[in-house]
């Protein structure tokens, strides 16, 4: 794996993967089991692959499991195989939270070519998830120029997609523009202008050594 520094490559050369995500990840929290672990899984571009291993892994998300946040990284999302487990897990926990950050990377060229397919980008990927949720949630939709956002159970669920009339590439930006920050923070008491925009100024640049 450390030569492929790859997950969507390792999973695909190495057979039982999903189980040895799952491995890792159970075996870190039982390593701090004494302190009563809340697990985050987030992920940006190949990480998803990451985290959609683990849910292929388990029958049901775990109680554990307090976060979910895709950062531009949902192009393995499968509406058969996933849809039902994060249904079901954000409503049997009250706490648990999904945020998925994406562009339209759909209209990006790049070298001469699409960046991704039609139907392979985070941009449709992430509409899909949206409508497989609402069958089951109640959304509210706010368009702008910049943004198409998506919300539900109380802010809950957020699902933030950047417009792109320009066809430019914002898959590091919406990480380095407080996309991280929103990933952990989002629905929390922090989740607030006062305190950062997402796609905004760098709130942590004064933290940034030379």
């Amino acid at each position: 794996m450390a030569g492929q520094k790859s997950w969507p490559a390792w999973k695909r050369s190495t057979p039982d993967s999903i189980f040895i995500i799952k491995k890792i990840i159970d075996s870190i929290t039982d390593f701090f089991k004494s302190f009563e672990p809340q697990i985050v899984l987030n992920g940006h571009s190949g990480g998803g692959s990451f985290i959609f291993g683990y849910l292929d892994a388990v029958e049901n998300i775990p109680v554990s499991i307090k976060r979910i946040a895709f950062l531009d990284s949902d192009y393995g999302y499968d509406e058969v195989k996933h849809a039902h487990k994060l249904v079901n897990w954000l409503q049997t926990g009250k706490a648990n939270k999904l945020l998925v950050l994406a562009y339209n990377d759909s209209i990006v060229i790049y070298n001469g070519k699409p960046l991704v397919s039609a139907t392979g980008g985070t941009w449709y990927r992430s509409r899909l998830l949206q409508r497989n949720l609402a069958k089951t949630f109640d959304f509210s939709t706010v368009t702008d120029t910049a943004f198409i956002s998506h919300t539900a159970l109380g802010g809950r669920i957020q699902m933030i997609l950047k417009e792109n009339p320009a066809g430019l590439i914002y898959h590091t930006e919406q990480v380095a523009r407080n996309g991280f920050i929103l990933s952990l923070l989002s629905a929390s008491k922090f989740d607030s202008k006062k305190q950062f925009t997402y796609f905004g100024e760098r709130v942590y640049q004064n933290f940034i050594s030379d």
